[in-house]
C-alpha cells in the first residue's frame, strides 16, 4: 500500500540499481516424470514391392522425479518460516524450491495442461485435520503400498495407474494426511488456478542488474515458487501448511471429494502461529496520520505543529495578533510578572510551524540576561516570552549540569590567564599567528627563559650568542655591579583589563585561547551542540501544548535558530564575572550548525514498528537526519540539517512475500515495457478485498473460479479484454505483499 498526501508527487523513489529478480510462469520439460519405452522398427523394402517389417527389442527406461517424498534441503525458502509468531492473517502463505522444474516435471492427470503443476500448498488452521487437530504437522506416515492400498488410514488414496509405478517405489517412505471431503471441497484450488498459484522466480545477486533488454533466465538463480491460496484466519492461531501431490486427484478438483475424505501425500509441512489481527496495522496508522477518511489528505496546516484555533473569517487588531501568533505555534499561557501582577504571554520553543520571523539586529553580540530576551507588543500590554523563556532554559540546563558547569568554568579561568600572559608580553602575542602554540600560554615564563639562558641565546630578543654565555656573563658582572651600587631600574608595565580584552581581537590570538583548556574546552562545544540539537531540551520544551501533537498525528516544524541562540547565551552565562569572562564565551558559539527542521511523530508505529524505514528528500537528494530520538514510548523526533521537501514512512523490510495489504488492497505494477514492477495505484477501488473471496467464510481467494473471480478483474484492470488474462508470472507480481509506504510532501 502506497499512498500520498500529495498526488502530484511520486509515489515512490526510483531505484539506483535494477537488481535481477524476475518471475517466469512455468519450467516445462520435454519429457515429464514416468515410465517409457523406446521402440525401433526397420522396413525393408523388396525389388519386388514386397516390404518386410524388422522390430528390435523394445527398450524400456524410466524418467525420474520426485513422487512421495524429495529432499528437504531441497527447499530454499518457507513464509511464514517454520514456528513463526506474528500478524498473518492478510499474508499467502509461499514455499521455494531449489528444483525450479519440480512443479512441473509430472502431469497432474491425463487430460491436463502440462502447464498446470501437480503439486500445491494448502493451510489448515486447528481442529481442520482430524490427525492434527493442533495444526503443529503431524502426519500419518508408512510406505507407497500401504498408502495405495488404504492401510494408512481413512481417505482415498490417489488412483494411480499400477503400469506408472516403479517396482522400487512401493517400499519407498511417504508422509500423507486425511482432509475430511468438506475441508477438500472449501479449499482446494481449481485446475485453472493452480498454474498462477505457482511460477519460477529469478533472484540473482544482490547487485546483480540487467543487461539488455530480455537476458536469458539464470539457471542457477531459478527457483520454484507454490503459494497457498487461504489467508489464516484473522482470530490468530496455529496453522499448518502442506505441500501436497494432487496427481490422480484431478478429478476431485472439479467435482466434490468422496465422503470419506482424501488421503493427500504431504511432501513437505511446517507450521506457525497467527496472533489476532485487530484491524490496524501499518498501512491503516501510516494511511491515518496522512489523510482524514482514508482517501482525503490531510491539509497542510493539519501537519503543522500547533494547537488548532478557531476564530473568524476576517479577524482583526488583538483577534488577528492572537490567532497569527497561534497559528506560528505558540501558546497563550498565565504570566506573573516580577511586580506581582498576573497577566497572559505566549509562548513557543525551538519548533515553529511557520518560518520564524526574522529578529532586528541584536544591538550586542550576545544577551546577557533573559529580560533582554523578552518581547513587548506595546499596543496590547503582553509579552512574548519565546526568548526569554529559552535564555532561562539554557542557563537552567547549564546549572544543573556539573560536569559541564565545571568544563565551562575552568576553560575560561585557563583563557583568562593566557590572556593576560598575551597582554603582559607583547612578544608572545606578536608571533601567536606564527609559532606561538598552547604550551606557551601555560608553561612557567620564568624556567622558560633560565633554559634558554643555559641552552643558547634569547632568539626572540635577536641574541645569537652561543648557548650560555649570556648566563657567563651575568655572573661575571654581578660581584662588580653590585659593589658599585648598580640595580636594574626596568619594572615591567602592568596591563588593565581593558588592555587584555584588546589583545582578543590580535589575529590568531582568539583560535589561540581554546588551546588553553583543549578537553574542558572540548567538553564545553560538545554540550552546546547537543543544545544545538535539542539533546537537553523535554518533550515540553518543544511541544508546550499536548494539543499540538495528538496521539496518532504527525506533525511538522521549522526550527528557529534564534531561540536556539538564546538558550546557548544562557547556557553561557553562568559564572560570568565581568567582561573579559563574557568575551570568551564567543570563543564557545562556534560549534555546530543548528537543525532546519523537524518531524515528529506520535502514534502506536514508532512501538509496534521499531524498524520503520523514514526517508526524507530536498528534491531528489536524500537528507539525513542529524538527530533521531524517543520521547516515552509512542514519540518519535527526527531533525534535519536542511527544510526536507518529502518525507516517506516505509514498514520494515521483510523477505518476498504474497497477500495483500491493511486497507485491503494490492498495489498494481506494470506487466509490460521497461518499467516492468513499477506501482500504478492501488486495486481494487474502492477498497476492499472480500469481494475476491469464495463464499463460506474460509478465507479462500477465488483466483479463477465462478462469481468475482480476482484474475478476470486484474486483468481488466491492466487493459486486456476478449477474454486475454494476465500470466502466472504476472499474477505473482500483482500479488506480492510488499513493505507499504506512506509519502507526505512539502507544498
Amino acid at each position: 500500500m502506497t499512498t500520498t498526501s500529495d498526488p502530484a508527487r511520486p509515489r515512490t523513489t526510483a531505484p539506483t540499481a535494477q537488481h535481477r529478480t524476475r518471475f517466469f510462469d512455468h519450467r516445462i520439460p520435454s519429457l515429464h516424470a514416468g515410465r517409457y519405452i523406446i521402440g525401433n522398427r526397420q522396413i525393408l523394402k523388396d525389388v519386388e514391392g514386397t516390404n518386410r517389417s524388422v522390430d528390435a527389442t523394445p527398450q524400456p527406461f524410466d524418467v525420474v522425479q520426485p513422487r512421495f517424498s524429495f529432499d528437504p534441503t531441497g527447499i530454499n525458502a518457507q513464509f511464514p518460516v517454520p514456528d513463526a509468531v506474528g500478524t498473518y492473517s492478510q499474508t499467502l502463505a509461499h514455499i521455494n524450491l531449489d528444483a525450479p522444474g519440480l512443479p512441473w516435471n509430472r502431469l497432474l492427470g491425463p487430460n491436463q495442461p502440462p502447464a498446470v503443476p501437480w503439486m500445491a500448498l494448502l493451510l489448515f488452521r486447528e481442529d481442520e485435520l482430524p490427525e492434527d487437530p493442533d495444526a503443529v504437522g503431524l502426519v500419518m506416515a508408512g510406505t507407497v503400498r500401504e498408502l495405495l492400498d488404504g492401510g494408512l488410514g481413512d481417505g482415498a488414496p490417489p488412483a494411480l495407474p499400477p503400469e506408472s509405478l516403479r517396482p522400487d517405489e512401493y517400499g519407498e517412505q511417504c508422509a500423507t494426511i486425511l482432509v475430511p471431503a468438506a475441508l477438500f471441497d472449501a479449499v482446494k484450488p481449481l485446475p485453472a488456478e493452480m498454474g498462477y498459484l505457482a511460477h519460477l522466480r529469478e533472484g540473482g545477486r544482490p547487485d546483480a542488474t540487467l543487461s539488455g533488454a530480455d537476458p536469458e533466465p539464470d539457471e542457477g538463480e531459478l527457483n520454484a515458487v507454490l503459494v497457498a491460496n487461504r489467508f489464516p484466519a484473522a482470530a490468530g492461531g496455529r496453522h499448518v501448511v502442506h505441500l501436497v501431490s494432487l496427481e490422480s486427484h484431478d478429478q476431485h478438483l472439479t467435482a466434490p471429494a468422496p465422503a470419506e475424505g482424501l488421503r493427500l501425500v504431504s511432501l513437505a509441512s511446517w507450521s506457525f502461529t497467527t496472533e489476532p489481527d485487530s484491524g490496524i496495522g501499518f498501512g491503516d496508522l501510516a494511511q491515518h496520520l496522512a489523510t482524514t477518511d482514508g482517501n482525503t489528505p490531510r491539509g497542510a496546516d493539519d501537519l503543522r505543529l500547533r494547537v488548532p484555533a478557531s476564530g473568524p473569517t476576517a479577524p482583526a487588531g488583538p483577534q488577528k495578533e492572537a490567532l497569527d501568533r497561534m497559528a506560528a505555534g505558540a501558546v497563550a499561557l498565565p504570566q506573573r510578572l516580577e511586580s506581582g501582577e498576573r497577566t497572559l504571554a505566549f509562548y513557543r520553543g525551538p519548533l515553529t510551524a511557520q518560518p520564524a520571523q526574522e529578529l532586528p539586529k541584536p544591538a550586542a553580540t550576545r544577551l546577557d540576561s533573559p529580560g533582554e530576551a523578552l518581547i513587548y507588543l506595546q499596543q496590547y500590554g503582553v509579552f512574548d516570552t519565546a526568548y526569554a523563556a529559552a535564555f532561562t532554559t539554557g542557563r537552567t540546563l547549564a546549572l544543573a549540569d556539573a560536569e559541564f558547569r565545571s568544563a565551562l568554568l575552568e576553560f575560561r579561568s585557563a583563557a583568562r590567564s593566557a590572556a593576560r600572559r598575551l597582554a603582559s608580553h607583547p612578544e608572545l602575542a606578536s608571533s601567536a599567528a606564527n609559532t606561538l602554540t598552547g604550551r606557551d600560554l601555560t608553561a612557567p615564563l620564568a624556567f622558560e627563559a633560565f633554559d634558554r639562558l643555559l641552552a643558547d641565546g634569547d632568539s626572540r630578543s635577536g641574541d645569537s650568542r652561543p648557548g650560555g654565555a649570556r648566563l657567563t656573563q651575568a655572573l661575571t658582572q654581578a660581584g662588580p655591579q653590585l659593589r658599585a651600587g648598580r640595580r636594574r631600574t626596568g619594572i615591567r608595565a602592568r596591563r588593565t583589563i581593558g588592555d587584555v580584552r584588546a589583545v582578543l581581537a590580535h589575529p590568531g590570538v582568539a583560535g589561540l585561547l581554546t588551546q588553553a583548556a583543549p578537553e574542558d574546552f572540548a567538553k564545553v562545544t560538545a554540550w552546546l551542540d547537543a543544545l544545538r540539537r535539542l539533546e537537553l531540551l523535554s518533550l515540553s520544551h518543544l511541544v508546550p501544548d499536548p494539543r499540538a501533537l495528538p496521539a496518532e498525528s504527525i506533525r511538522f516544524a521549522y526550527l528557529d535558530p534564534a531561540w536556539v541562540r538564546a538558550a546557548v547565551d544562557g547556557a553561557l552565562s553562568v559564572g560570568v564575572g565581568h567582561a573579559l569572562d563574557a568575551d570568551l564565551n564567543a570563543l564557545a558559539t562556534g560549534g555546530g550548525p543548528v537543525p532546519k527542521c523537524a518531524v515528529l511523530i506520535n502514534s502506536s508505529l514508532v512501538p509496534n514498528w521499531p524498524k520503520t524505514i523514514v526517508a526524507a528528500y530536498k528534491g531528489t537528494t536524500v537528507v539525513e537526519p542529524v538527530r533521531d530520538a524517543l520521547f516515552g514510548l509512542e514519540i518519535r523526533l527526527l531533525l534535519y540539517p536542511e527544510v526536507i521537501d518529502r518525507f516517506e514512512l516505509a514498514e520494515p523490510p521483510r523477505g518476498l512475500c504474497f497477500g495483500i495489504g491493511d486497507v485491503g488492497t494490492i498495489e498494481l505494477r506494470e506487466i509490460t515495457g521497461d518499467r516492468i514492477g513499477h506501482p500504478m495505484g492501488e486495486f481494487p477501488q474502492p477498497a476492499g478485498f472480500a469481494r475476491f473471496l469464495r463464499p463460506g467464510g474460509q478465507d479462500v481467494l477465488n483466483v479463477a473460479g465462478a462469481g468475482d473471480a480476482l484474475l478476470p478483474a486484474l486483468s481488466s484492470a491492466h487493459g486486456l479484454t476478449g477474454g486475454q488474462r494476465i500470466s502466472s508470472a504476472q499474477f505473482a507480481l500483482q500479488m506480492i505483499n510488499a513493505p507499504q509506504a506512506q509519502t507526505f510532501s512539502r507544498p
